[in-house]
This record gives structure tokens, sequence and C-alpha cells, in this order.
């Protein structure tokens, strides 16, 4: 980005010439919107909160009059109407008039816009799909995430299937940027850039630190991811600063039972996790290709049953209900409770009662919802 001349700035009014290439702003103009293209088709094209503005955002924390875009010679300038929060290109606060061009990301407070450009023949310079474009966006948007921490943990409920007692949450994390919201799409763009582990880290770090306050101490399900298992030392000593920060808090660590791939190393986590006085449960069971003598080389406190496994397990055949139910009671037998993942209707809960499981957890029970 450039800065511009503010007297230049001033001196020039004119349209945009038909043989002149067209600028876009590509961006969501509310929190929950899609994105959009809008052209910045006048002179000077305004941005803000106020009606009247050439592109009104529904965003609290933008101004009523929060930017101008001015075209200079074929050129794109954005200048800052002395703003609440701020005009930023490509992550910079900006304090005067500043050319920007294309593929350039603007941020009006927390309102992220593409700068796009189209030439008169329709081709778009650097041409990229919208679905690319998208894509470009959440990557930038990842790193604010991150370096905001701009996480929200939800809270599902864990109940016994006998009387539906509440005995924890498992924490399950949520964005609060445009295009990450959901768990999916942040690590999609974590993946990326190789950050998920670094993303896992932040979930259940703010989960913890937010369950922590809920009234009696429930017990708090926490997430790994599997890349964390390839580094054992590590992934130690992040459950090691959890637990200090947590303080007296139920802690049981969920791994997903297709990355447990090397039993020497489970045992040493299993006795670390034991001085730290974390719990561990092991998910997806079912989903994966783990034997179960494979899984008890590290004795697990709970089995998550795979919700494949559950659904519309009330209308499944005999032999099929024999075979879960004998999984049910091997998990028992070696003192670990069963839990059944994914319950939503009450001839799913009953039937998951009458083959023995211990817990449950489901939207039948509870969706996830903020603490």
């Amino acid at each position: 980005m450039t800065a511009v001349d503010s007297a230049s700035l001033d001196s020039i009014r004119r349209s945009v010439s038909p043989h002149e290439d067209v600028w876009f702003l590509s961006g969501p103009t509310g929190p929950s919107d899609s994105l959009q293209h809008t052209p910045v088709d006048r002179q000077p094209f305004t941005v803000g909160r106020q009606s009247g503005t050439s592109m009104k955002l529904q965003f609290r924390t933008v101004s009523g009059n929060h930017a101008e875009l001015r075209l200079i010679d074929g050129r794109l300038v954005i200048r800052d109407l002395d703003s609440t929060n701020g005009t930023y290109v490509n992550g910079n606060r900006i304090t005067e008039p500043t050319f920007v061009s294309d593929e350039d990301l603007i941020h009006f407070a927390e309102a992220p816009f593409r700068i796009r450009r189209q030439s008169p023949t329709g081709m778009t310079a650097g041409t990229i799909s919208e679905n690319v474009c998208d894509q470009a966006l959440a990557l930038v948007q990842f790193d604010r995430l991150m370096s905001q921490r701009l996480v929200r943990p939800h809270f599902q409920p864990i109940v016994t299937l006998k009387g539906a007692r509440s005995i924890g949450f498992e924490i399950l994390g949520r964005g609060s940027v445009f295009g990450l919201e959901s768990v999916g799409a942040m690590f999609q763009a974590a993946e990326q850039l190789n950050l998920e582990v670094e993303l896992s880290r932040l979930l259940r770090w703010e989960g913890l630190r937010v369950g922590r306050e809920i009234p009696d101490q429930p017990t708090l399900f926490v997430n790994t991811h599997p890349k964390e298992m390839e580094d054992g030392q590590s992934l130690i000593d992040s459950l090691s600063k959890v637990r200090t920060m947590a303080s007296n808090s139920t802690i049981v660590l969920e791994i997903h039972e297709a990355a447990v791939t090397d039993p020497a190393f489970m045992r040493r986590l299993h006795a670390s996790m034991k001085d730290l006085d974390i719990r561990l449960a092991y998910d997806d069971f079912g989903a994966g290709q783990a034997r179960l003598a494979e899984l008890i080389e590290a004795r697990p406190d709970f089995v998550k049953f795979d919700i494949g496994l559950i659904r519309g397990i009330d209308i499944h055949d005999v032999n099929r209900m024999r075979m879960l139910q004998s999984l049910v009671k091997m998990v028992q037998d070696l003192d670990i409770a069963a839990l059944a993942e994914g319950i939503e209707t009450v001839e799913e809960a009953e039937a998951c009662a009458e083959l023995g499981f211990d817990l449950a957890q489901g939207f039948f029970y509870g969706r996830p919802a903020p603490a």
C-alpha cells in the first residue's frame, strides 16, 4: 500500500470511465451475512453504519461514517474518516489516504473485505473463483482469530443414562469472526497454515478458562487434534499449563481412537496425566481402526461410542444390537464407563439404556451452548 498526498485526493472529482477497470469490495455487510461483491460505483464511495452511505455495514464496531474510497488516475484510494475503531489495509491501521491494490485485505473495524478489480472485458485481474477468494479471506481472518483469541467455548451436557443426571460437559469451540464460525471451518484454515496444534491448544485453553467458572465444578471434557500426538512431550507440557490454569476443575482429555498408534507413548502419556490429575477418554470408538486390546494399553476412564453406532440404534437388527451390547460389556468389565454419543431421540435413549450404557450425550439432552 502507498500513501497518497491529501491535496491530490481533494482535487480529484470525477466518475468512473466505462473504459476503466471496475473495483469491488468483497465481504459480508453484517456478522451473519454471506460474501457479497459490491462495486465501488460512486465518487466518493462511503462506508459506514449510518443510512445514506454507499455501503451500509451492520457491524457494531463500524462508525456511522467510517471511511471513503476514491479513484485517482485509475487507482483506488482509501481514507479513514476519523472512525473510532480504525481502517486497516493488510493488517496495518491507516492514518492518511492510501492506495490499495487488487487482493489487498481491508478491515473497517472488524468488518473484513477483499479488494477486487475487473477489467472492461469482464476478466478479473488475477482471476480467482469466489470459492478461492472465500478461502483467502478465511486465511487472513484466521490470523486475526488466533492473535486476538476470538473463539467462544460452547458446552454440551454429558448425563447419566439412568435419570439423565448431568455429570459434566464436553467443550466445543466456535469462532467469532466471519467465515470461521464452526470448528470445521477453523481447522480447515488451520490445516492450510499447518497450525492445527496451535488452534487445538487455544480452544482447550479458552474452554477451560471459561468452564472453570461454571457453578458446582462439573467435569470438563476437552479435545485434542491428532497432530498433537506426534510430539508427545509438547502435548504433556501444554496439559501441565492448562492444569495449573484450570485449578481444581475435573478434566477429561479426549483422544480419537485412530490416533492411538503408539502404545508405549500412550502409557507414558497416561502416567503423566495421572500425575496432573487429568482423566482420559477415547473418542469415536468404532469409527477408527484401533482394537480394544490396543486401547487398554493405557486404560481410559471413558470410552465414547461413535455417533455412527448410535444413530438409529432403536431400529437396528438384532445381530447388530448384540454386537454393540457385547462391546459395552467388554468396556465395563475393564472398569471403563461406556458413553453413547449423538443421541437425538427418546427411542435412541431408551435403546442405549437397554444396552447398558452408563453415560449419554447428544441433542436429546442438550445442544452445545455458551456457558
